[in-house]
């Protein structure tokens, strides 16, 4: 090869003279004069001088390669020799190990490359991911619920009541994207949108097969190392956590059973401050719209309602302490809130909460968890079974007075991991309407719930069975018990058979 690379050198001068030489003795055949003939000699001279030094460029770049290539010949004989000797100093099955993790690290390597080249397409230079879970109910009730697929309340028995239902269900699935922005000023910069299809139902026959997407929650997020800025809709931050469940994931297990959860339109602030022995301070603090649980009074505007009309967004703040690593991490906080609702005539109702959660775990498999809250007219994040505000008339008389529903609430649950594919829960929630306020103030104000309902229980147990990591199953006992004004309860049941699919 070094031979073919000297004659493809020397034979470039070759061509070269043969092309002047041409050209000299066109020159000279059409030249006329001794005159022309001496000129075209010089140049030809000129010609010749500048070929030379070319030559002897080309000739010292020649010589320059040869000598690298002969340098990095030596360094690899070198360094096969280093490790050979190596490898024959080491034992057998130490020499296996090496190559395995070798081998391991390369495929996650190509891993990790797969996963950063396989994006969804965005008209932006960044980076957009798509997840969700593709996700299949079947479930059968015993007594009467509010909801067939994922029920909250057990409902009495009316004429047209069934004692008794089965079904399946797909709309509780999801999807997402998330999108992985610049850095500004420091801050890694990153949104997302969730959505789901349990917004209702189309008035068509089987309409029930047919659920209409809605927005769940999403927002956009500025983080730096300490401290992180986010705007968007979320879970109510001082009221973070909820059940682990497979079989309500539409809304968080425990809904209107004692968990504040309504997903809403906040900014909030975080700030983390290191402390001794492995653990943090987490502060968090914003706005929220201070919503009242009153169903839409129109399908296609939105009217002000009583948070709204206040004129002022409700303020929350959440002082938690953590310590351990992710996954084995202990949590203690308390949280608050505070906001004000207009019913008109300067009718004014605060709306306040005093909130506590913990994450404990006992040990590499037992974990114990819940919230507890006590507060008043919070029925725009769930509590007091739904509801805010009691009249005692219409609230289009002046003199109608207007009391704030007290409520106090809360659930706890006891995890068990038996294997990293296999893990147990079981959960117990209430959430209780004061009776002294509903029996003093007889109207409620537009709900979803009814007026009557004074206080809601629900227990449930399940095991989520992880056949990989992006494959699940899942089956769940749930029992409701919902108590009205007057003492008497009714009783529901549901038997729950989940399959999901992570993407």
């Amino acid at each position: 090869m070094r031979m073919q690379i000297v004659l493809s050198w020397t034979r470039r001068p070759a061509a070269i003279v043969m092309i002047m030489l041409m050209t000299f003795l066109q020159t000279y055949a059409q030249s006329d004069s001794e005159s022309s003939l001496r000129q075209s000699i010089e140049g030809l001279q000129k010609q010749m001088t500048e070929m030379e030094s070319l030559m002897q460029e080309m000739k010292a770049e020649l010589v320059r390669s040869q000598t690298e290539l002969l340098q990095l010949r030596q360094a690899l004989q070198a360094s096969g020799g280093r490790l050979a000797a190596a490898s024959d100093a080491l034992p057998v099955d130490h020499d296996f190990e090496l190559i395995q993790n070798l081998e391991e690290q390369q495929l996650l390597k190509a891993k990790v490359e797969e996963q950063y080249q396989t994006k969804v397409e965005s008209a932006s230079k960044y980076r957009v991911r798509l997840s969700g879970m593709a996700l299949v109910n079947l479930f059968s009730n015993r007594g009467t619920v509010d909801n067939l697929d994922f029920p909250t309340l057990a409902q009495d028995d009316g004429p047209l009541n069934r004692r008794g239902s089965f079904g399946g269900s797909f709309r509780q699935s999801q999807f997402g994207l998330e999108v992985f922005g610049p850095l500004v000023r420091g801050a890694r910069v990153s949104a997302d949108a969730q959505f789901d299809f349990a917004g209702g139902f189309p008035n068509v026959p089987d309409g029930v097969t047919l659920g209409l997407p809605r927005l769940r929650t999403g927002g956009i997020r500025l983080a730096w190392p300490k401290t992180t800025f986010v705007a968007g809709q979320d879970v109510p931050f001082f009221s973070p956590l909820a059940p682990t469940s497979i079989a309500s994931v539409a809304v968080p297990a425990f809904a209107y059973s004692g968990n504040l959860w309504t997903w809403t339109p906040q900014v909030r602030v975080e700030h983390s401050i290191d402390l001794p022995a492995d653990s943090n301070l987490l502060l968090q603090g914003g706005i929220l719209d201070p919503l009242t649980g009153e169903t839409p009074s129109s399908q296609f505007f939105r009217i002000p309602q009583a948070g709204e009309a206040s004129r002022q967004p409700a303020y929350a703040m959440r002082v938690a302490w953590n310590r351990g690593t992710p996954g084995h991490q202990s949590t203690i906080a308390i949280g608050g809130y505070y906001g004000q609702h207009d019913w008109g005539f300067r009718r004014n109702v605060n709306t306040w909460a005093g909130t506590t959660d913990w994450i404990i775990p006992a040990g590499s498999r037992w974990e114990f968890s819940g919230e507890f809250y006590r507060g008043q007219a919070l029925g725009g994040l769930g509590g007091g079974i739904g509801r805010s505000a009691l009249f005692s008339g219409p609230l289009t008389d002046p003199a109608t007075r207007v009391k704030g529903l007290n409520a106090i609430g809360g659930w706890a649950q006891i995890k068990f991991r038996q294997t990293e594919r296999l893990e147990w829960n079981g959960a117990f929630g209430q959430d209780n309407a004061f009776a002294k306020d509903l029996r003093a103030f007889p109207i409620v104000q537009q709900s979803y719930f009814e007026e009557s309902v004074a206080r809601n229980r629900a227990a449930l147990v399940n095991f989520i069975y992880r056949l990989r990591s992006d494959l699940l199953f899942s089956l769940e006992y749930r029992r409701l018990r919902t108590f009205v004004l007057s003492g008497d309860s009714e009783k529901a049941d549901q038997i729950n058979l989940s399959i999901g699919v992570l993407f």
